[in-house]
């Protein structure tokens, strides 16, 4: 039996148990049903503003990758993964740090630069600026190359509510269970409705947003093209027709990024599969994939803070329906260098806006920024059997090949499977399918 401490909580672990006392479930279903934060008539409104298809004149691009959240997060439900990839590149400096590429376009007219991202499409030559060629094109300098596969946002209400000390407490606790051979990395990133102040990192590969308003106004910008409050700034001022910010409040006073926020904080955890979870083969999967440590990383379950809790730099308040709920993400939010990491650091002025590389942000640091450049976001396991592409590159097709391709901090925990007896991979695999 092991025994820790999170949140001043002692958590038993054993086996496949981890209890919170006095605490419950979060709800769990693919049924597009809300968990409780708002009402259905809400939630499903949210949903449309979450679905709809943005147009020029609603300021898209002018470069741009999809033209609603949904084509990046639909799958088996809106808010879940989808088959979309998204491109990054850059490349290392003399001094051996990573730098954000130079891309031109226009036929070298303009340059974009501040960000990895490389938008896929773009809304000229049209009609009105027949001369003008926006798409981004990457450059023979740019030798730093990765595919990143769009993330289920399904549950991620619950995982924006577990306070920043567990994250804290949950990485130095790996660090000294494992000697040293496992340690996340936490970082803290600017909450852009909280200007100056910063939180822990847990949302996109690079862990780049702490706060689901601040990841769907990144979002916005960076895959539709469309400015708004907390990102004001469009990437490029060629073939922009419409006025800045793109993005206006409607006659209750939210912008579309306020309702794309408070859809994710509603929706439900990815449910298990109850019927293969109850399987002996199963169970007897589960006790090896700790057995052999998978669970260092992939953390079966993790608590929310209690509601009324002040979270985001004090620009959100974890209501009812989210505090003190126990969900079971088989993932512990944190970066890792487990051998596949692409090199890429978070761009700055990308994911947070021109303005903030002026700002001074509490506890933040570029240097750890670079640190983390070969480190990705463990990958949650919940809802992995709705997955059909693995790894942050979606390079893995398998869940055997996701497993063996674990190097780095996981060296250890790899050879462990590879060293099971073949119904014992079964079995673990088995368990992988249940979740």
């Amino acid at each position: 039996m092991k025994t820790t401490v999170l949140m001043g909580m002692v958590i038993i672990l054993s086996g496949a148990l981890a209890l919170f006392p006095q605490n419950t479930d979060a709800p769990a279903a693919f049924d597009g049903q809300t968990n409780g934060l708002v009402d259905q008539a809400t939630h499903a409104a949210d949903q449309d503003t979450f679905e709809e298809v943005e147009e020029i004149s609603d300021g898209l691009g002018p470069l741009y990758n999809a033209q609603s959240c949904r084509e990046c997060h639909q799958s088996p439900a809106s808010g879940g993964i989808s088959q979309i990839a998204e491109l990054r590149v850059g490349h290392w400096g003399a001094n051996g740090q990573f730098e954000n590429p130079s891309i031109p376009i226009n036929d070298g007219k303009a340059v974009i630069t501040g960000r990895t991202l490389v938008n896929l499409r773009a809304i000229c030559p049209n009609a009105a600026f027949p001369d003008i060629e926006l798409q981004e094109r990457v450059p023979n300098s740019e030798n730093i190359r990765t595919d990143r596969l769009s993330l289920s946002l399904l549950g991620d209400g619950f995982v924006e509510a577990v306070p920043d000390q567990a994250l804290l407490d949950l990485a130095r606790g790996q660090c000294r269970s494992t000697l040293g051979r496992i340690c996340g990395q936490v970082l803290y990133v600017p909450i852009l409705e909280a200007p100056g102040k910063t939180g822990v990192g847990r949302f996109g590969w690079k862990d780049q947003h702490a706060s689901l308003l601040s990841f769907s106004a990144d979002a916005y910008l960076n895959e539709m093209g469309i400015t708004n409050k907390l990102i004001p700034d469009e990437v490029t001022l060629l073939c922009n027709t419409v006025s800045e910010p793109n993005n206006t409040p409607d006659s209750d006073g939210l912008e579309d990024t306020d309702h794309f926020a408070r859809f994710v904080r509603a929706t439900k955890a990815p449910p298990r599969d109850t019927a293969l979870a109850k399987t002996a083969e199963s169970q007897e999967g589960s006790k090896l994939f700790d057995k052999i440590g998978c669970d260092t990383c992939h953390v079966r379950t993790l608590l929310t803070a209690p509601a009324g809790t002040a979270v985001n730099g004090g620009a959100f308040t974890v209501p009812d329906a989210l505090g003190s709920k126990q969900f079971h993400p088989f993932g512990d939010f944190l970066l890792h260098d487990v051998g596949t990491g692409d090199g890429i650091a978070v761009a700055m002025a990308e994911h947070y806006g021109k303005a903030a590389t002026t700002r001074t942000w509490m506890k933040f640091s570029y240097q750890d920024l670079q640190t983390a450049a070969n480190k990705v976001r463990t990958a949650p396991l919940w809802g992995v059997r709705t997955h059909s592409r693995l790894m942050h590159d979606g390079a893995s097709l398998t869940l055997t090949n996701a497993i063996r391709r674990h190097q780095g901090e996981a060296r250890r925990v790899t050879e462990k499977f590879r060293r099971l007896k073949p119904e014992q991979r079964e079995a673990l695999l088995t368990f992988l399918k249940s979740l």
